[in-house]
């Protein structure tokens, strides 16, 4: 009887204690839930431009709701093509994910024979923000209105040069879309990041870019650069004291978004968990405001929309670089 009683006693506090670790914070991590470890937020870019910007405020708020840390990892390369492709290759559980603009269509609209497929390798998972960009000149550029830049392009065709992140970038596609409405032709130089088109478009090395908000603000409020125009079709509210480049070009306009991806196949439930909390975070006064310092504005949307905003931009970019012969190094 002393024995059986010992085993008993011994049985009951293994039982215990078990329950115990289980109640403990954490538990359900262990057990395979969602988040289970720190998330890694991979941004296709070097640091300092827009999607580094937004992926670090937004991992700074994420991970204090998710209760994980979310870490921004810069894995720059080919256009935004070899942090995408990781992240398509990574396990499909929601630990990695992909904040990348609308860069990531106007690749795909050049590039049939990309690693990747952005409709079926990736899982959209929210959208963050859309915005208009900035058109800037340098300094030393005479232009100072929409219409005198559009004058003076026009006048000496091929004088002038414009920078871009690189090939098939936004910007560039931003461009392309003002020369091909314009009827102008400024020389495309492609840069590997908006860091050194902005340096050079200080130094006169480029007269031309056409950049978000967060890549041109800060140089445009030292007075290094000159902003001429926003990208949308009326003034908007991330630079209400500049006029539309509509107003000199009818029909121009042109709209960047940015958003969150995961490799495709990651679990229903944890992609509708992150669309909440991401858009519970678009939705605070915060970020909204840090959104519109930074020349966007916040943009919910359910993962269904988001994919249907993606299906609809890659046949729209298509056209334009056939258009103006927009094709791969």
């Amino acid at each position: 009887m002393t024995h059986f009683a010992t085993f008993t006693t011994r049985r009951r506090r293994a039982l215990l204690t078990l329950a115990a670790a289980l109640a403990l914070p954490g538990a359900a991590s262990a057990q395979g839930g969602f988040p289970a470890k720190p998330i890694t937020l991979v941004v296709p870019y070097a640091a300092g431009g827009s999607n580094d910007v937004f992926a670090r405020k937004l991992g700074q708020q994420l991970g204090a709701v998710l209760k994980q840390p979310v870490v921004v990892d810069n894995k720059p390369g080919a256009s935004g093509t070899t942090g995408t492709l990781f992240v398509t290759k990574a396990p499909a559980d929601g630990h990695t994910l992909l904040l990348v603009s609308s860069s990531l269509v106007t690749n795909g609209a050049i590039q049939p024979n990309m690693p990747f497929n952005p409709q079926t390798d990736l899982a959209p998972v929210a959208m963050i923000a859309k915005g208009p960009f900035i058109v800037a000149v340098n300094q030393q550029f005479p232009a100072r209105t929409p219409k005198e830049l559009i004058a003076e392009l026009k006048s000496k065709p091929g004088k002038y040069s414009y920078a871009s992140s690189g090939v098939a970038s936004t910007n560039q596609f931003a461009t392309e879309s003002l020369k091909a409405l314009s009827g102008s032709f400024v020389v495309h130089v492609p840069y590997r990041g908006i860091g050194p088109a902005v340096t050079d478009l200080i130094g006169n090395q480029v007269q031309l870019l056409i950049a978000s908000g967060p890549s041109l603000a800060p140089h445009v409020r030292s007075g290094r650069v000159r902003a001429l125009a926003v990208t949308s079709a009326k003034p908007s509210p991330i630079a209400p004291e500049l006029p539309a480049m509509a107003s000199a070009v009818p029909g121009y306009e042109f709209e960047a978004w940015w958003g969150v991806l995961a490799p495709a196949g990651t679990p229903a439930e944890v992609v509708k968990r992150l669309n909440a909390e991401i858009n519970a975070i678009l939705a605070t006064a915060e970020f909204k405001d840090f959104l519109l310092k930074e020349g966007a504005l916040a943009a919910q949307m359910s993962p269904q929309q988001f994919a249907a905003t993606i299906a609809a931009d890659i046949p729209r970019w298509q056209k334009l670089a056939k258009q103006q012969n927009i094709i791969p190094e």
